[in-house]
């Protein structure tokens, strides 16, 4: 097992995804219909009555009914003649047995659409494991990350429209954001309605993609109406079920919205309440199931929503309570909810039998006539006992000013709820936090979590920062991030490594990886641990080269012998398909000799942001990009990663998507550019050419060109840029015309014709500093005033006035200047390899004709330059890929290779005349090749892209015309000509013939008008002429004319008018296209003519030559100098200046940019739409409000004339007795209502901190470990001083415990001695011992164990100046309270047996000696569960202290809590907290012990 856990965790989800593929995806429809027949036969039972005993109440509706309700009629020949059970009384237990289910299957509803569910009929006794197996492997419902169980009133209630609204769409809003399930009862009616009906509009309102609401209805069996069409032992796929309301009877329909059903039978019908056991034990089953791992995870939480209800509603409350499920109550749906919500904020003491009384006949009027007095006084002992558990109530008030949604009230309950609950040892605010994350609620983080209270740190969010960030949580990351996490700190290696490791089956980077690792045989050369993850970093690094374009550096070095372990994932697990998130724990890389493994300084923001993107997070990768610095290069390098990954994307949609998040990304390139560049050009400038460490050393420019973002390159800044590059030395407003006059009169450079560019900053430089020093003090630092004086271009020694040399050297090694030799040098070129093929082709090479030569040689040199020349140092297989991926490039191959080969030809004398050809072609080419000059012009540019554009146009254009053509040319030359076999004449007729009627050459021959037997040759022997057409008798034509005509005018119909048509409209497409972006395709592609003409020699061919020599010379004798293109690598402190200001600049741009979102007409409108709203809601609630006040004091004036009544009543007896009147006249003003007792006590006692006197643990309803019940006790008749007439308790005494008294004990039955014993502190409504050993007082010690706690260093933990304590605590895992290692002592016992079950014999000596010396903190009454009216517990607790951590029985119980007990008992050291649920009266005690030593509490 331990191996799976350790598994790789992205190769556990492809085997998990691959299994469900095939299991429900992959298979046929027949094949699942197999599967879950045979399972559900083999484990889903139903049950049927096996004996027939007529019901005598059936003889008054005239029918044959058995005491199981179902007719005669639907019983077996074996359960009518049962013979075994003859003279029996009819019992459920013996007379019900369990048989394989007959309804189960896909249900769907006549009139509602194509909505399927699902459904099935289980047995009573049916384990709750077995239906969460259904559910979740054959039904294919997700664990939930919440569960909600909805209960109330089954029958149709009125409901206030606001609140009935507001819990529709507050009831759908926490389901659909959290994966929850809604559990309800299922049936057509009450507050089941009200959920169907909300998940109806739900469904009808969002789309397909949002996933639908999981709404469980168990429903009992026997009162399901129109059952009958659910039956089928083979199951129906579908079952088809119609909604009668109208015939239903006593029966209840199947709601018509539910997703689920499961059905539960017991064997009898009509009997309501059979589904409420299982659906208790189910949810409860659900409720200790976890969120991802198991030894980690948080459990799945539950809560109980309670709308209206009677007698049952509150009993499915207490209950639910009692076991720690928080309740949301709503207040004005009616009865149980608003009695509850009623007293809800009264104090405990107010609380009383009459209060309760008077809150029955309000809302129970037409039914208070049927509650009993113990009735009344359960209720009371309930309804005190659930207002009594604050944390687990809530109540949603509608007319309260401050009352959130009811989506935020039921989270809310349960975040309350978690603060009581102990979560492993861990802080209450990690377990609500991970629920929070789980649910993706940020709201209610925001709001109930991150608060005041507690200062963040970065260590304390990084188990939920990595969870938010594999759950696709933008929100929460968000949230983390501005709430104290460093991603610094948190993006270590092994997270990112988790993060990568984690990516889905369905993600193009895991398909790369994979690619990869298949191209490099990792499986085989290093072959995969169970503790390895199976993606490296440099899996990664590999796969970013190839999407980034070659252009970098790998982001991430492969290492060197090491290897990094695994790390677990979080444990949240969050319901987006079927992603599951494990837990995450640190765990540090070892070499293999046991030394620790140094972690190379990763750049975190890019890291993250890298991964964001490659996953698609695209908010994610938003919310990570405002963290950068480094801002523009990161977007261009997103823009250019998701560009490819958009031509990977088989999915339309996703690939659009993609597309448009690579366009936003070069906006917001832009943006951050244009703020820079309109604060500083020179800076920003400088961010275009700087060497980014993060980006593989590459720069934004190259970054840009590569993703070809052309509107990133054609911004003003960029072209600014590129302009100054251009120019070189030379400024940039010179005159062409200067220009070219001082490249041929050089001496013109010295008398200021040219102006130069370091002439113009020297004359600028000292007042535009002051004047941007004085801009830019405040938004400056030190660092950034230092790069801000170097950003001119050139530093302060050099802004010198120019040499000769270096003015001459500058002019013409410019590329403007290198670009207008070069055109020279080529036209030159051109003229004279036309003067030779024209005039001067001789056999023997002339002067002329050798010139040409060594010209074309000078080329070939060139091109090999450029073929090798790597400014950048990608390495040779890279520079040939961009050498070639250049078309003019593949021009200059293509021409300079024809040259040699007719040159080759040339010089021999057989080839002689076919080299003039092949040079005569290549002459055509080498002309082509002229058109890259025009690139640098902006009119005519544009142009070469149209061409370019056109040419594919008309490749696809040409196909189409093709297949006219042969088919019209093939046609036609069957039907004119027979047999002709000259391959020339046959290419003639098809091809050529048919090719050239499109341009108006018609054919002569589709006639005999002008046929002349003459200029063709009938049997086909003449080569130069045509075969002559088939011949009649006399010499003329044979075919039908009006064939060929007609099918010549289908052709011209067609080939002349649609296709040439198409072929004008495609390239007006084309040319609109390219003509409305001329500007922006000219500035991008004139960016390689100026890479070309920068690194170009300033010498042209064929001069170009001596620069060849020099350049070899200097690689052989000479170091050669490094020259990057268009790259700067700035110091350390200039970089980090550069990017503290870019960073400055995008907050600005992001300001700007919400700013200008706000003012959009679309925000006002809906911000307008939003307060209308919030408007109409408050005249809304003040209306009700309004309406509220009034019926309140409507009911207290009635209140207050009740009282008057009374008090008249009490005058007028009061009279009487005096003697005024007769007893006949006395009125009665108000009839004799229902009391308890004749005396009513109006408070109750309670202590001086609020809490009250009296015992609660053993008064609790149900006895614990059994199913007897107590006597209600209200609180107000706990003391025995109270007169309680009413008192009737049970008298239990446990078998068990008589059994071992007949043992220990001499056992007593004289009644005196019940009688004599009394709990001290009163009633607790159930008589006799209980599970106790005596009657009276059992003595129990509770021995409270305690050290310091201590952090890794062995120093002492301190929570603020107080020292914290740890308290040795065990649990029984059927219970949820912790308590001490201590127990009831029975006869001759010292140690309490949970205590000798920890301990060995030498042990229990020892701690026996210091219990004896040891701290008595507290010796008494305990309120303890099993105290009974004649049986308690008594207590001492003594304290054990150890304050050093040498010791033997401390050493003892480490190993202990170390280990995996299989007592049944989990046993820890639990930090000292008020938080901590404990057992009876521990928490007390334990706060006595820790003002002992003055410790944290």
């Amino acid at each position: 097992m331990k191996e799976d856990i350790n598994e790789p965790i992205f190769v556990q989800k492809l085997a998990i995804s691959s299994t469900k593929a095939s299991k429900y995806m992959a298979c046929s429809p027949s094949f699942q219909r197999h599967c879950i027949r045979s399972w559900i036969k083999e484990n889903i039972k139903k049950k049927e009555c096996k004996y027939y005993v007529e019901n005598t109440a059936g003889a008054f509706v005239g029918k044959e009914i058995c005491m199981c309700g179902y007719i005669k009629a639907s019983h077996s020949e074996d359960a009518v003649k049962q013979e075994a059970f003859l003279g029996e009384t009819w019992d459920p237990k013996r007379h019900v047995s369990e048989e394989p289910t007959d309804a189960y299957g896909d249900i769907t509803f006549t009139g509602s659409g194509q909505n399927v569910g699902k459904f099935v009929r289980v047995s009573s006794d049916t384990k709750p494991d077995t239906l969460y197996k259904l559910m979740r492997d054959h039904w294919g419902l997700n664990v939930p990350n919440l569960l909600i169980s909805v209960t109330g009133g089954a029958k149709n209630f009125h409901m206030k429209p606001r609140l009935k609204n507001m819990f529709r769409s507050g009831l759908i809003k926490v389901a659909r954001s959290t994966g929850a399930w809604i559990v309800t009862g299922g049936s057509h009616a009450g507050v089941m309605k009200h959920v169907g009906e909300a998940v109806r509009d739900y469904t009808m309102s969002s789309s397909s993609k949002e996933g639908k609401i999981v709404a469980i209805g168990i429903a009992t069996w026997g009162i399901v109406h129109n059952r009958k069409c659910l039956v089928s032992s083979e199951g129906k796929f579908p079952a088809e079920y119609t909604l009668d309301e109208e015939s239903q009877g006593r029966l209840s329909c199947l709601d018509t919205n539910h997703s689920h059903f499961i059905l539960v039978d017991n064997g009898t019908h009509g009997k309501y309440g059979v589904e409420i056991a299982l659906r208790g034990k189910l949810e409860k089953f659900i409720c200790e199931q976890t969120l991802g791992n198991t030894d980690n995870g948080i459990k799945i939480p539950v809560v109980c929503v309670v709308l209206e209800g009677g007698p049952g509603t509150l009993d499915t409350i207490y209950s639910a309570m009692m076991n720690g499920t928080p309740c949301v109550v709503m207040e004005g749906s009616g009865r149980v909810a608003d009695v509850i919500a009623q007293v809800a904020n009264l104090p405990l003491s107010e609380i009383t039998i009459s209060h309760i009384q008077k809150q029955l006949k309000t809302y129970f009027a037409e039914d208070f006539k049927t509650f009993s007095d113990i009735k009344i006084l359960e209720w009371t002992k309930k309804i005190q006992d659930i207002v009594r558990m604050q944390q687990l109530l809530t109540v949603f008030r509608l007319e309260k000013e401050d009352q959130n949604d009811v989506d935020v009230a039921i989270l809310q309950a349960l975040l309350k709820a978690s603060k009581s609950l102990d979560n492993q040892g861990k802080e209450n605010w990690d377990h609500q936090l991970k629920l929070a994350v789980a649910w993706n609620r940020v709201d209610i983080a925001k709001s109930e979590i991150f608060t005041d209270d507690k200062q963040w740190k970065s260590i304390d969010l990084s188990d939920v920062m990595l969870a938010a960030l594999l759950g696709d949580k933008p929100d929460f990351v968000k949230l983390f991030l501005e709430n104290g996490v460093h991603l610094k700190e948190f993006l270590t290696e092994k997270r990112l490594l988790a993060l990568y490791n984690n990516l889905p089956p369905t993600s193009l980077c895991l398909r790369r990886i994979l690619k990869k690792q298949e191209e490099e045989k990792l499986y085989v050369q290093k072959p995969r641990t169970s503790s390895s993850w199976s993606i490296q970093l440099y899996h990664v690094s590999d796969v970013l080269c190839d999407l980034l374009g070659g252009i970098t550096k790998p982001l991430y070095p492969r290492p060197r012998d090491r290897s990094t372990h695994a790390v677990p994932i979080p444990h949240i697990r969050i319901n987006l398909g079927s992603n599951d998130l494990e837990s995450f724990q640190n765990s540090i890389p070892m070499e293999a000799n046991g030394s620790v493994v140094e972690e190379e300084e990763l750049d975190p923001t890019r890291d993250l942001f890298i991964w964001a993107i490659l996953e698609n997070r695209k908010e994610i990768a938003d919310i990570i990009w405002q963290q950068s610095q480094d801002c523009i290069a990161t977007a261009l390098a997103a823009s250019k990663i998701l560009k490819e990954l958009a031509k990977e994307e088989e999915d339309t949609d996703l690939s659009e998507d993609t597309g448009a998040l690579a366009e936003q990304y070069e906006k917001q390139a832009i943006g951050v550019f244009t703020e820079c560049h309109r604060r500083d050009e020179l800076r920003a400038q400088r961010l275009l050419t700087r060497e980014s460490g993060a980006w593989g050393n590459t720069t934004c420019l190259r970054l840009a060109l590569e993703a070809d973002d052309k509107n990133f390159v054609a911004q003003g800044g960029v072209q600014t840029l590129l302009t100054q590059i251009w120019w070189g030395e030379l400024a940039v407003d010179t005159r062409m015309w200067k220009v070219l006059l001082c490249m041929f009169l050089f001496p013109l450079i010295y008398t200021g014709l040219i102006t130069f560019r370091q002439d113009e900053e020297i004359k600028k430089r000292n007042p535009q500093r002051d004047i941007m020093d004085s801009n830019d003090s405040v938004a400056l630092n030190f660092t950034d005033k230092k790069l801000q004086s170097r950003s001119w271009g050139l530093s302060e020694e050099n802004l010198k006035p120019l040499t000769r040399c270096s003015r001459l050297t500058g002019f013409y090694s410019s590329p403007v200047v290198v670009f207008y030799w070069n055109i020279l040098s080529y036209f030159g070129f051109l003229w004279l390899f036309a003067y030779v093929l024209m005039i001067d082709f001789q056999v023997t090479p002339s002067w002329k004709e050798i010139l040409l030569y060594i010209w074309l040689f000078t080329l070939v040199c060139e091109e090999i330059r450029q073929f090798f020349h790597d400014p950048d140092g990608f390495g040779f297989r890279r520079k040939a890929v961009n050498y070639f991926s250049d078309q003019w490039n593949q021009f200059d191959v293509v021409s300079i290779c024809i040259f040699i080969a007719g040159l080759a030809c040339r010089l021999t004398t057989t080839a002689f005349y076919a080299g003039r050809i092949i040079l005569a072609l290549d002459f055509n080419i080498w002309c082509l090749r002229l058109m890259a000059i025009f690139t640098v012009n902006k009119n005519l540019g544009p142009k070469i892209i149209i061409v370019k554009r056109m040419m594919k146009d008309i490749f696809f254009f040409l196909f189409l015309l093709a297949v006219w053509v042969l088919a019209y040319g093939v046609t036609n030359q069957a039907i004119l000509i027979h047999n002709e076999e000259r391959l020339d004449w046959i290419i003639r007729g098809a091809v050529y013939e048919p090719y050239l009627t499109i341009f108006g050459q018609i054919p002569a021959r589709i006639d005999n008008t002008d046929f002349d037997i003459s200029q063709c040759t009938v049997a086909g022997t003449d080569p130069l002429k045509p075969k002559c057409p088939v011949l009649s008798d006399n010499n003329q034509p044979a075919f039908p004319q009006w064939i060929t005509i007609i099918l010549l005018c289908i052709y011209l119909l067609f080939a002349n008018i649609l296709l040439l048509n198409l072929l004008i409209a495609m390239f007006n497409y084309t040319f609109q296209d390219v003509q409305d972006n001329t500007d922006k395709i000219w500035k991008f592609q004139r960016y390689g003519l100026i890479v070309e003409y920068h690194s170009q020699p300033p010498f042209p061919p064929p001069l170009i030559i001596f620069s060849h020599l020099h350049f070899l010379i200097e690689r052989i004798f000479c170091k050669p100098k490094t020259h990057k293109q268009f790259k700067e690598k700035l110091p350390w402190n200039q970089e980090t200046g550069l990017l503290s200001w870019e960073a400055f600049m995008k907050e600005n741009y992001l300001t700007d940019l919400h700013n200008e979102l706000n003012q959009s007409s679309d925000n006002k409108i809906r911000d307008t739409s939003e307060k209308v709203g919030m408007m109409v809601d408050f005249l809304e609630r003040d209306k009700e409000r309004q309406c509220g006040i009034v019926e309140k004091r409507m009911a207290h004036l009635e209140e207050q004339a009740l009282l008057s009544a009374k008090a008249l009543n009490w005058i007028m007896n009061a009279l009487k007795n005096k003697g005024y009147g007769c007893q006949d006249e006395v009125p009665l003003l108000l009839p004799n209502s229902k009391s308890i007792d004749t005396v009513d006590m109006n408070s109750t006692e309670e202590s001086d901190d609020g809490n009250p006197q009296y015992h609660l643990n053993a008064r609790q309803l149900l006895y614990p470990a059994s199913s007897v019940k107590r006597f209600p006790v209200p609180d107000e008749k706990v003391p025995w001083e109270v007169q309680f007439d009413a008192y009737s308790p049970t008298i239990y005494n446990s078998e068990s415990v008589l059994r071992a008294n007949s043992e220990n004990y001499k056992e007593s039955s004289d009644v005196a001695s019940t009688a004599n014993c009394k709990n001290p502190v009163g009633r607790t409504g159930l008589e006799g011992k209980g599970k106790l050993y005596l009657l009276g007082p059992n003595h129990a010690l509770d021995p409270v164990i305690t050290r310091w706690k201590r952090s890794s260093d062995d120093s002492v933990s301190k929570t603020g100046t107080k020292k914290v304590l740890e308290f040795f605590a065990i649990k029984r895992k059927k219970y949820e309270l912790w308590a001490f290692p201590g127990g009831v002592l029975q006869l001759g016992e010292t140690l309490p047996k949970r205590l000798k079950q920890l301990l060995n014999t030498k042990l229990q000596e020892e701690v026996q000696s210091m219990l004896r010396t040891a701290t008595k903190v507290y010796e008494g009454y305990v309120d303890d569960p099993r105290n009974t009216d004649n049986a308690w517990v008594e207590t001492t607790a003594i304290n054990i202290h150890f304050d050093d951590t040498k010791n033997s029985v401390l050493e003892y119980l480490n190993t202990k809590c170390l280990q995996d007990s299989n007592t049944g008992i989990s046993v820890r050291w639990q930090a000292v907290d008020q938080k901590i649920p404990l057992y009876g009266n521990h928490k007390e005690i334990l706060q006595k012990v820790a003002q002992i030593h003055n410790a944290h509490y």
